[in-house]
């Protein structure tokens, strides 16, 4: 299996990060995990990295409800950024609201949408999907 460069926890929930967090570096698969406490954070480090190959993640967990930019506003402005590789967005959020379900569906990201806590097993699954 072709190991994974980057991973991007987007989230503001410290130990919702932190499991996740342990959990994929338990699966060994990722060489840089790196957190972001807000959309906007990710952003603009995404901004200011792009054509950076090496630096561009393969793989984005994004937690819906923030504060500064949430989650919605984040992938509003991701999905103007233009990268080369693909880049695979995974919701995790402790909402089950069926607003945000239909919205989910909007990006495209109904089948991405993941309740937290995130169990190892489900972590391990998106890890194995991606590329």
């Amino acid at each position: 299996m072709k190991k994974n460069k980057v991973a991007f926890i987007i989230a503001d929930d410290p130990i919702h990060v932190f499991l996740t967090k342990r959990y994929m570096e338990r699966t060994g698969e990722l060489d840089s995990i790196m957190v972001f406490k807000n959309g906007k954070e990710a952003y603009d480090y995404l901004t200011a990295i792009n054509g950076v190959k090496e630096k561009i993640p393969e793989l984005i967990l994004l937690d819906i409800n923030m504060p500064i930019w949430d989650g919605w506003h984040f992938l509003d402005e991701f999905q103007k950024l233009k990268f080369e590789q693909k880049i695979d967005v995974y919701l995790s959020t402790s909402s089950i609201s069926k607003e945000d379900y239909k919205k989910a569906e909007e990006y495209g990201l109904d089948d991405k949408y993941i309740v937290k806590p995130l169990p190892l097993n489900k972590v391990k699954d998106i890890i194995n999907v991606i590329h």
